[in-house]
C-alpha cells in the first residue's frame, strides 16, 4: 500500500536557521532518502518552497478566485513529502518517525486512495 508522508515545519524557524544548520539538515534528509530508496520503500518525494510562494485557488459560482499564500494560517506549514510503499500502517509510521523533520515538526501519514 502507498502512504503519503507529509512533512510539516515552522517556516519562521526554518528561515532563522544558519547555513551550517541547513547544510546539516540537508545531509540528514539525504541519508534518510538514500535509506528508503535502497529499502524499496521510496516512490517519490520532494521539498516545497516556503508558503510565501504559494497561491490558493478556489472556484465559487463558476469563477476562479486566487489568494496569495497557503489555504489557512497555521503554526506549521507543509514543507515537503515522501510517497512510500509500505506493507502496513505500522511500517509507514516507522518510516515517518525516521524523517529528520519529525524532530522539530510533525509528519502526517495518509494512505493513498485505491480506486477500483
Amino acid at each position: 500500500m502507498q502512504y503519503l508522508l507529509l512533512i510539516y515545519r515552522n517556516d519562521a524557524e526554518y528561515v532563522k536557521m544558519g547555513p551550517a544548520e541547513r547544510k546539516q539538515m540537508s545531509a540528514e534528509y539525504g541519508v534518510f532518502t538514500q535509506a528508503i530508496v535502497q529499502s524499496g520503500h521510496f516512490k517519490a518525494g520532494d521539498g516545497l518552497q516556503p508558503t510565501t510562494t504559494a497561491t490558493t485557488v478556489r472556484v465559487r459560482d463558476g469563477k476562479m478566485l486566487t489568494t496569495d499564500g497557503p489555504f489557512a494560517e497555521t503554526r506549521e506549514q507543509l514543507g515537503g513529502y515522501y510517497l512510500v510503499e509500505a506493507k502496513d500502517l505500522d511500517t509507514a509510521l516507522g518510516l515517518a518517525a525516521r524523517i529528520p523533520g519529525a524532530k522539530s515538526g510533525s509528519i502526517e501519514v495518509r494512505p493513498v486512495m485505491i480506486y477500483d
